[in-house]
């Protein structure tokens, strides 16, 4: 089992706790079950993606989308068929769960299936507060300046 120390990036950043989790499951996933159903990930524009996976021979209610803690599943169970023989079976006919790391604000907005492609859309909309805002600097007198001009205004008034 690898792991990764990043204490490194967490002494100059914050908020990454979930990074070191996501990389170990990365590292730690199984190659043969990530390869089944084939997808596509898409970047649609500056906030818009599409995650597109090659369902064939799944209909609708045999598959399933969920989102749990910044987790994105998609599973399709296959109902049970008359057994057939098969002198050789290239199409996959199994369940499967492949599941998606979603970063934060980033949000599900709907799904199709089309032609044996499911493809679910995400949206990533960041909080207004959340957005990146110009802090203007006002500009203070000197300290010295302000005392010198207070000690200026006292003399003149107790001079008339």
């Amino acid at each position: 089992m690898n792991s990764i120390d990043l204490t490194p990036l967490y002494r100059s950043s914050i908020g990454y706790d979930r990074l070191a989790s996501l990389l170990n499951s990365a590292l730690n996933t199984d190659s043969s079950a990530a390869a089944y159903p084939p997808y596509n990930i898409e970047v649609l524009d500056e906030s818009r993606y599409a995650i597109t996976l090659a369902v064939a021979g799944f209909e609708q209610a045999e598959l399933s989308i969920k989102i749990e803690k910044g987790v994105l599943s998609v599973s399709g169970d296959r109902a049970k068929t008359e057994e057939r023989r098969y002198l050789h079976q290239g199409i996959a006919n199994r369940a499967f769960e492949r599941k998606f790391n979603l970063a934060e604000h980033v949000e599900v907005i709907g799904a199709q299936l089309n032609n044996g492609l499911l493809t679910i859309n995400l949206v990533k909309e960041i909080p207004e507060a959340m957005k990146p805002k110009t802090i203007a600097i006002d500009q203070a007198p000197n300290a010295l300046e302000h005392k010198a001009d207070h000690q200026a205004d006292a003399t003149d008034s107790s001079a008339a």
